[in-house]
């Protein structure tokens, strides 16, 4: 942000790369898909651990609830969600509200709002969660 001004907006360089396909922009957006994916590689071949991506239940995270195929479907959509919303829960909670965005507020002030009540429904209404 400081030395080109942009916002490291995830949802918004892959949109971008994908939807748009910018030409003479597309090289600086893929350095840093790439960046995001060669740290955790990196880990891996150095001996590190990755939490539930290593299969150890006691890890930090612990293994994927509903399987990969039900990751698969909540990554979709998050990613249309991200799309909707103009950006994501990161994006808005951190970068929009450090800068005062009305929008960012708005949009983090629904998602805190639709989380409470997701937890309120699935544990004192449905029964379920822990």
């Amino acid at each position: 942000m400081v030395t080109l001004g942009r916002i490291a907006g995830v949802s918004g360089i892959i949109g971008t790369l994908v939807t748009a396909r910018p030409k003479g922009d597309s090289a600086w957006r893929l350095a840093f898909l790439l960046g995001l994916v060669s740290g955790p590689l990196a880990l891996v071949i150095a001996g590190g651990e990755l939490g539930n991506v290593l299969g150890r239940p006691e890890a930090v995270i612990g293994e994927p609830a509903g399987g990969v195929a039900l990751m698969l479907v909540a990554g979709l959509l998050v990613g249309l969600g991200t799309g909707i919303g103009s950006g994501c829960t990161s994006g808005h909670g951190v970068c929009g509200l450090a800068r005062l965005s009305p929008r960012s507020m708005a949009a983090t002030l629904t998602f805190l709002i639709t989380a409470m009540v997701t937890v309120f429904v699935v544990r004192h209404l449905i029964g379920g969660g822990a």
